[in-house]
């Protein structure tokens, strides 16, 4: 008996997923996202302060693939964008100096609102757990023409039955780090003007980064990140690990006031450190499609390439 299968369902609402759909949605090839969360966006994660978004997630992003740089141009074109800086500090055991690099971009509404006009043409339903993926390919028993899975490894490796060996082999051989991300609020503006600056050799930080300059509103507001050693001892209660984060960050930069209020992020997978493969993207004979910068450099330009590559492929079989 012929079993009806409706297009294909992609499990992940992050740049990577969105990506997926839309080239699906471009070749008339029916799609639905599914994300557990309750917005899209991934890790280009924002989150609101009376108001005012600051990044979570991904700190900025870079450019170096042109039909990446077609799609920044379309964010620019929409005001969701801006050239943010191509030099941050950094310190090590011999000081600070200045550390020129690849351009950066911004995004004054948040990173998330970029994966938001991307999905724009493509049907998004958030708060949508899955919890199986079966032979057939089938989600949570229905049947599909295919699934795409844009997440990190051990997540998608809780959903995959055993039975789709090609891509649980896969996801397995992926390995990932963790991070704590603060928002630290403070009351007015009492450090020196930076961008950003890395943290070498430091037991708490790896990433500080001026969010007030980042959007371009001088809001006294910084974002730091830690180094995955700390988070990994802080992942069950993350807000206990404010005061820490709080405190190494005022002795990097000498700040004689404590911040106002400090939030704390768990990014448990933050980014991927192996399992990594010569392919964009992993799409096998099972119907199974797997995407994410765990398939290249740990970038959104990755995350968003993988993405778009996995469309593709599912587009030309199913077309």
């Amino acid at each position: 008996m012929d079993v009806d299968r409706s297009g294909v369902v992609v499990v992940g609402a992050g740049i990577a997923g969105v990506a997926c759909a839309v080239e699906l949605t471009r070749a008339g090839v029916p799609v639905q996202v599914r994300e557990r969360g309750h917005v899209s966006g991934g890790r280009m994660a924002s989150k609101r302060f009376d108001g005012r978004p600051a990044d979570t997630g991904a700190a900025y992003f870079t450019v170096s693939d042109p039909d990446f740089a077609a799609v920044v141009d379309d964010w620019r074109a929409a005001g969701l964008v801006r050239e943010w800086t191509d030099t941050f500090w950094a310190y090590d055991t011999s000081g600070r100096h200045d550390v020129p690099g690849p351009l950066r971009y911004a995004a004054p509404r948040g990173l998330r609102s970029l994966v938001e006009h991307l999905a724009g043409l493509v049907p998004v339903t958030v708060d949508r757990l899955v919890l199986t993926v079966e032979p057939g390919p089938t989600v949570d028993g229905q049947p599909y023409e295919a699934v795409a899975l844009a997440m990190p490894g051990p997540q998608a490796a809780l959903l995959l039955d055993p039975a789709l060996a090609d891509a649980t082999r896969v996801v397995q051989a992926q390995t990932w780090s963790p991070t704590l991300s603060a928002v630290l609020r403070f009351g007015s503006r009492h450090w020196p003007t930076f961008h950003g600056a890395f943290v070498n050799d430091h037991p708490v930080l790896s990433l500080v980064c001026d969010d007030g300059d980042r959007r371009g509103d001088d809001a006294p507001v910084l974002v730091a990140h830690t180094v995955p050693e700390f988070a990994a001892g802080h992942l069950a209660q993350p807000s206990g690990a404010g005061p820490a984060i709080e405190q190494a960050v005022r002795d990097l930069l000498g700040l004689p006031e404590p911040a106002a209020h400090v939030h704390v992020h768990r990014w448990t997978y933050a980014t991927p450190t192996g399992g990594r493969t010569d392919h964009t993207h992993h799409l096998d004979a099972d119907g199974i499609g797997l995407a994410g910068d765990a398939f290249g450099k740990p970038r959104v330009q990755s995350a968003w390439r993988s993405g778009r590559d996995l469309g593709r492929a599912l587009a030309a079989r199913l077309g």
